[in-house]
């Protein structure tokens, strides 16, 4: 009979915020968390960076250090966590302390992290506690990383007992370079001690071969003869070339000696022995058949070099009386240094060269590298203590900070929780009489925010001499006062606080009141900005006028004379066309208010209000259409993704949670207001109250004409109908 499949995990998910959000309750949840589809899981990766979550822990779940914590190690963190744990549901309890008596005692992992644990509580004078907290742990792991053997492979000269094997781990430093161990300082490992001994055998070996009296053709003199020789090595051969070439045809001999247009420009410039362009010129002049002088008529720039060739190779292979060198005596100089040209070539252990050949000789001469290989043994065998105590830790973190993880990981329920802030939420900012707690630390505006169809600020934050940057999304109220410069208060997570001020925004509605004003504040703006441009024009011809009033009478005034003293009639047609024209404009719009008045009137009672409702929706719905349309398509995805996210589900931030995440200002319950402002604006209060009454009178008359011409059958200033 073929067993049947196991049935598939009863999942638990949630409506929140118009999202399907996974339930993870028990430790039968997590561990089916490799099962379940990955498009259900709100977020696919996120930052270890920025987050309002302890970054020890974030670098635990970070297996491959990449600053990313992705779903595979997500899972991986489970699968570890299951091995120690008898119940991994005990990483939802949100608890830094770990009992005893959860620890798994049945796997070897968990067997290795429950003794490390109570060997722990008996260093610390407490062998009969039932439990260990994650400060116990913490500290007693930085105590175990600053002792000299810690199980991280690495030593340091502090770790030897003796003087000889503390200078040769710092030469092994000074030479090859050094790593940090767990407590940070500068040691070596296993790599660095073997470069250095196998540098150190083929150095000496080098040297040795060095002595031989074939490589050392000159005895003590040869260094210095190579030395020399090589200086010099490309210029001479290239002057034994020319003259080669000289030989072969005589014409040649002014371009082999460069041409008198080049000293001319040579000559025009401050000149020094070591003048780059002297130095490019041959050695001396090139000429048919003459040899190499190595003391006159040479090139000034490398006279030194000849001379000191003379010295060290010439003197002691050919002679002192050797003044000048045939092709044939440069030859025989390059072979006499040659086998020790070549050994030079294989030049082996340099990296060790700097402590000298006796300081080598001696550290291979005793037993360092027995000694030094045996301390790094030491210390790689306590690596599966120091694991198994590290583990304590690790498990300790886990079970305090996993599930604040996964509840803004795998589902949101942090950031729709009305008592929590979701990791990625900085602080809370107040600026414009509202405070917004949807605020992430950011490193500079993206374009991919903006798409979120949210109103962003983003705000540069100052504190005694600190900075930070974030965007703040304002989901309640209008931006008639959100402006770039504007500066505001921040309050991190930690409860400090710091200067915030704007520096960019990016514009989206931010609710539907503000779009029903926007069209009236629009022409209101519009009114405005005409009317000062208006008062602006007018002043400039006003004092453009006074100025000309200065030396000649205001052209087209009765009796006015023009520039040239000509006098200027008063054109009546002009100005009663002026008139005319004023007078129609007027009359066009008293005629569309009347008959806007007249079709008001015609209505019944009850179809007023409808009129008035039907006039503001024609000039506010387009642009409250347009914002709700925008509202309904608000999601923080883009947001976090610009951040470093990667968002898997919509989340989105409708109207109704936009009020909760911006909270605007409101007098506190049972708070008395006093209405008599001294400094209130009595004129306009009574202008206020004016027109109140006129429209109230207004609408009075209307429902009484209205009640007449229902019983008249007329309006009153119609003429009553002729007598039959």
């Amino acid at each position: 009979m073929v067993p049947s499949p196991p049935a598939p995990h009863p999942w638990k998910f949630f409506r929140i915020g118009g999202l399907d959000q996974v339930a993870i309750e028990t430790g039968a949840d997590l561990l089916a968390l490799k099962d379940l589809d990955q498009k259900l899981w709100v977020a696919l990766s996120c930052p270890v960076k920025g987050l309002e979550l302890d970054e020890h822990t974030l670098a635990l779940l970070d297996t491959d250090k990449d600053g990313r914590i992705r779903v595979p190690e997500i899972l991986a963190a489970i699968d570890w966590a299951a091995r120690h744990l008898k119940d991994v549901g005990d990483l939802l309890k949100g608890a830094d302390t770990l009992p005893l008596s959860a620890i798994n005692d049945q796997t070897p992992d968990g067997r290795r992290t429950l003794s490390s644990a109570k060997a722990l509580l008996r260093g610390l004078g407490k062998p009969d506690a039932t439990s260990v907290t994650l400060a116990e742990a913490d500290d007693t792991v930085k105590l175990f990383a600053s002792t000299t053997l810690n199980g991280d492979g690495v030593i340091t000269p502090e770790t030897a007992n003796d003087e000889a094997t503390r200078q040769v781990i710092a030469d092994i430093i000074a030479t090859v370079g050094g790593t940090p161990d767990r407590s940070t300082k500068i040691g070596i490992d296993q790599a660095r001690a073997d470069t250095f001994y196998t540098a150190a055998v083929a150095c000496i070996d080098w040297l040795a071969k060095g002595a031989s009296p074939e490589v050392l053709t000159l005895g003590e003199h040869t260094a210095a003869a190579s030395a020399a020789i090589k200086a010099l090595r490309t210029k001479a051969d290239d002057f034994f070339a020319r003259t080669r070439l000289a030989a072969f045809d005589e014409r040649a001999l002014g371009a082999l000696n460069r041409s008198e247009g080049a000293y001319l420009e040579l000559a025009a410039k401050d000149l020094s022995i070591s003048a780059q362009e002297v130095a490019e010129f041959p050695l001396a002049r090139v000429e048919v058949g003459k040899p190499l002088p190595l003391f006159t008529a040479v090139n000034p720039a490398w006279a030194a070099a000849l001379a000191k060739l003379h010295r060290d190779a010439v003197t002691p292979i050919l002679g002192p009386d050797k003044t000048e060198l045939t092709e044939a005596d440069w030859t025989a100089l390059k072979e006499e240094v040659a086998a020790y040209d070549a050994w030079l070539a294989t030049k082996a252990g340099d990296v060790v060269e700097p402590l000298g050949p006796d300081r080598i000789k001696a550290i291979l001469a005793g037993n360092t590298r027995e000694t030094v290989n045996a301390l790094l043994a030491q210390d790689r065998a306590l690596e599966p203590e120091f694991n198994a105590l590290h583990g304590v830790e690790r498990l300790i973190r886990y079970t305090r900070d996993f599930r604040t993880l996964l509840r803004n990981f795998v589902n949101f329920f942090d950031f729709y929780s009305p008592d929590n802030l979701a990791v990625f939420q900085a602080g809370i900012l107040y600026l414009d009489s509202r405070s917004t707690e949807l605020c992430v630390q950011v490193t500079a505006p993206s374009p991919l925010a903006a798409s979120s169809n949210a109103y962003l600020a983003y705000c540069d934050l100052r504190r005694a001499g600190a900075t930070m940057k974030i965007v703040a999304a304002f989901t309640q109220g209008d931006s008639d006062y959100l402006r770039v410069g504007r500066n505001g208060l921040f309050y991190d997570r930690r409860g400090r606080d710091w200067d915030a001020t704007i520096t960019s925004i990016a514009d989206s509605p931010i609710s539907v009141r503000q779009a029903f004003w926007s069209p009236y504040k629009k022409v209101a703006r519009f009114v405005e900005d005409q009317m000062a441009k208006f008062a602006a024009a007018k002043e400039k011809a006003a004092d453009a006028s006074l100025i000309a009033g200065v030396t000649t009478t205001t052209v087209g005034a009765p009796g006015a004379r023009t520039p040239d003293n000509k006098q200027v009639a008063f054109d009546i047609g002009k100005f009663v066309g002026i008139f005319a024209a004023i007078g129609l404009a007027l009359g066009a719009i008293g005629g569309a208010l009347a008959a806007v008045a007249t079709g008001f009137m015609r209505l019944t009672w009850w179809q007023m209000p409808l009129a008035v409702f039907g006039a503001l929706m024609i000039v506010s719905g387009p642009s409250m259409l347009l914002a709700a349309l925008k509202l309904r398509q608000r999601t923080l995805g883009p947001i976090l993704d610009a951040n470093g996210w990667a968002i898997n589900g919509r989340v989105k931030i409708n109207i109704p949670f936009g009020t909760r995440l911006t909270k605007r200002a409101r007098l506190p319950k049972g708070a008395r207001r006093s209405l008599t402002d001294p400094y209130a604006d009595k004129a306009a209060a009574r202008r206020k109250t004016l027109l109140w009454i006129l429209v109230l009178v207004a609408l009075a008359a209307s429902i009484y004409i209205r009640h007449e011409r229902v019983q008249t059958g007329r309006y009153f200033w119609q003429p009553l109908p002729a007598a039959s």
